[in-house]
């Protein structure tokens, strides 16, 4: 089965527009809160894909972003704790026409969620996975999430969080998700890029999105996101091409060191050129580069942004849906009565005797 192409034939309707997408709904997040600026984002993109509006279907867990779906002028589904990937996968296998996304954030789908998560992204369902990491509970009042730094003081860590935080690229990496990504809830036209891109992918899509919350935890992302270090303090991801960042008279790049093959920062100049940089290579079969960039992170190393990860695998709906054509094939006339009936079966009547009808 495919999913549903644009609509060509004469007499179709308009094309779609963003504000096509947003329902009558009152957007109610905290002033200044990255939702915001995803929401448009996600807006923005969906009329690109060409598809009708009843094609997609926005399923969110619990937290600030799962209010996603009543946002959204789409089919949804506003589910439980953690298990909106579960949903998703029902859904998806059995209407595999349909565009389905899931919103969740770092408490909600890397907590309790996390064993749902893993599961969508190593079964390669064909669901669009976006995970707002602001690395704070927010909508519980401010505790400490599993991206939360070592030492951060929140509202059940007040002498600071003593666990080692989770990386959510390594997560979708190790778990074999077929496109991997991350983008910033403020950088508009990267964001939108890379939400295309995995709207566009066959497969376990993920995208995590740094996220600023500006009640809990503000200025969590300061040190990629503020004007004065933005050109240094991030690596933007391109297939193909050397890994190079910096402003135009000071740039630096990415290769590995001699001796231990670990990345180093080396400036480009006085003998050291592009050509000696690592090149990035997205469709990679070894994820080892791509896990190697998702731990980056300042001040020793620009954070990386963009696709990490992009390869092509038969999806899980579609083998589900193979074996079911199969079986149909094989025994096309099955017969469901003679199923339940098979094997030590009782029917108890009124009088309550027994009365064996199978084995």
């Amino acid at each position: 089965m495919t999913v549903p192409t644009a609509v060509t034939e004469p007499g179709a309707p308009a094309p779609l527009k963003a504000d096509d997408f947003r329902s009558d709904q009152e957007v109610r997040w905290c002033p200044g809160c990255g939702d915001y600026a995803i929401l448009n984002a996600v807006a923005a993109i969906f009329p690109k894909l060409g598809l009708k509006k009843e094609d997609f279907v926005v399923i969110s867990g619990i937290g600030c972003s799962s209010r996603f779906p009543y946002y959204m002028d789409t089919f949804g589904f506003h589910t439980i704790h953690g298990r909106a990937p579960a949903v998703a996968t029902g859904l998806k296998v059995s209407r595999p026409d349909l565009h389905v996304w899931v919103v969740t954030g770092d408490g909600d789908g890397l907590s309790i969620g996390g064993n749902h998560l893993i599961h969508a992204m190593r079964r390669n369902t064909d669901l669009k996975i976006l995970l707002f990491n602001n690395r704070i509970y927010g909508l519980t009042k401010g505790q400490a999430s599993p991206t939360s730094e070592i030492g951060k003081k929140t509202a059940s860590s007040p002498l600071g969080t003593v666990e080692r935080p989770f990386n959510p690229i390594a997560i979708a990496l190790a778990s074999e998700a077929t496109f991997v990504a991350r983008s910033v809830d403020v950088y508009k036209d990267h964001l939108q890029e890379i939400l295309l891109r995995a709207a566009r992918h066959r497969g376990s899509a993920f995208v995590e999105i740094y996220q600023n919350c500006n009640i809990f935890n503000d200025g969590a992302f300061n040190d990629l996101t503020e004007r004065e270090v933005r050109e240094t303090a991030n690596v933007t991801l391109k297939h193909g091409e050397p890994l190079v960042f910096g402003p135009k008279n000071a740039r630096k790049g990415l290769r590995r060191r001699a001796g231990d093959g670990k990345l180093e920062v080396v400036p480009l100049g006085d003998g050291v050129d592009e050509s000696s940089l690592m090149k990035h290579d997205e469709t990679a079969q070894d994820p080892g580069l791509a896990y190697a960039l998702g731990h980056l992170e300042p001040p020793d190393y620009p954070a990386a942004i963009g696709v990490f990860r992009s390869i092509e695998v038969p999806t899980f709906e579609d083998r589900v849906w193979g074996q079911i054509d199969a079986a149909r094939k094989a025994k096309p006339k099955a017969d469901l009565a003679a199923l339940l009936r098979r094997g030590d079966v009782w029917q108890i009547g009124e009088d309550g005797t027994i009365v064996e009808i199978g084995g």
